[in-house]
This record gives structure tokens, sequence and C-alpha cells, in this order.
């Protein structure tokens, strides 16, 4: 269960900060996820939702604060990705991770489901991170990856601004029942990344045995 407590003190800390000072900080939060996932980027969106009761902030600057910055974070690790490109798995730690192989193989993925992949990936903690990044390795195009990563980021945003003023009365309810879809979440994640490390070893194991019959082959 959420400590009451606790939220009705963020309330009060975010009630003394300026207007501005607090769309910044949702802004912020909403960026830096794309950077380093534990940042509570919903968590600020909900906080927000729910200072609209008292009068202090607006639901559209919220929105737009969260949407816009977690747009344009996403991009630029997009960015950051596709300019290192495949070259940083031609060796050494990222050929370890990514046999030549597996990585055309994730290219090809990509090109075929990279834009559904990258939609619900921005609902899933952790993937919605790895997921638009791995898109600029492979060199998906920008529009492709941003217009998933858009709409996403815009419906889920908005889902947590409606969910926080239809229920700025009881604030640890609210908080209480996010915590129950985000443990569902998690679990969705944990089962596409065991399904991911299951490829990836299966994968990797037929790449050496293809190995060894063309060095047979060769001898």
């Amino acid at each position: 269960m959420t400590d009451v407590r606790d939220v009705f003190e963020a309330l009060d800390f975010l009630l003394e900060l300026p207007r501005v000072v607090v769309y910044a900080l949702i802004a912020l939060g909403s960026a830096l996820e794309n950077v380093f996932p534990p940042v509570p980027s919903d968590t600020f969106v909900i906080l927000g939702a729910v200072l609209t009761e008292y009068g202090t902030l607006r639901p559209v600057p919220i929105l737009a604060s969260a949407w816009i910055a977690n747009v344009i974070g996403a991009m630029c690790v997009y960015g950051v990705a596709r300019q290192r490109g495949p070259e940083l798995f031609e060796g050494g730690w990222g050929r370890r991770l990514l046999s030549p192989h597996q990585f055309n193989r994730i290219s090809q993925f990509y090109d075929r489901y990279g834009l559904w992949a990258i939609f619900f990936s921005r609902f899933l903690p952790i993937l919605r991170v790895v997921i638009p990044t791995f898109s600029g390795f492979t060199g998906l195009g920008i529009v492709r990856t941003m217009v998933p990563v858009a709409v996403a980021s815009f419906l889920w945003n908005a889902a947590l601004l409606v969910v926080g003023i239809a229920a700025a009365r009881n604030v640890a309810r609210v908080f209480d029942y996010f915590r129950t879809v985000n443990g569902w979440l998690v679990v969705v994640t944990v089962v596409i990344a065991l399904a991911v490390a299951y490829w990836w070893m299966t994968s990797r194991r037929d790449d050496h045995k293809g190995q060894r019959n063309t060095g047979d082959t060769e001898s």
C-alpha cells in the first residue's frame, strides 16, 4: 500500500513551488526517463493531475510538458544510437552482446514490425527505453520511430492525467491502483524479456553450430 503521508508530503512540496517550476519538473522527469528508467515520471504526472483539484496547475500544460519532453528524450536517445549504428556491435562487448547474425535478425524484425514494437513498448517499464534505442542502432527511419513513440506517449500520459484528475479527492487510492497496474506491466515486461533471452541463447547456439560446420567443410 502507498504511504498516504508520503503522497501528501510530495503534494505539499509541489504546492509551495511556482507553477512553472512544477511544469518543468514534470517535463524533466519525462525526458530523463528515456535515459534512466527509475525516474518516477509517471508519478509526477499523476501528482500534477491531483494538483489541478487545488487550482495550482492546468491539465493541458501538464500533458504538453510530459508528452513533448518524453518524445524529445526518446528521440535524442534514438539519435545517439543511430549515430553509433551497427559498428558498435562489430567488435568488443558489442559483438559479444549480439553476433552479426543476431544483429541482422533484429534489423529484419524492426524493418517488419518496428512500428508496433515501439508503440507497445512505450507502455512497458524498461522496454520503453530499450526498444526505441535499438531502432536507432538498426537504422530504422526517424519518422517510423517518432510516430509510434509520440502516439503511445500521448495516450499513456493522457490516461495518467485523466485518472489523476478523476480521483484527485482520493489520492492514496489512485497510487495503489497505479502500483497494481504497474505491477502487471512489469510481469508482461519480464515475460517478454525471458522470451528475448531464450531467442538470444538459441540463436547464439545456432551461430556456433554454423561456424563449426563451416570450419569442417573448409577442412
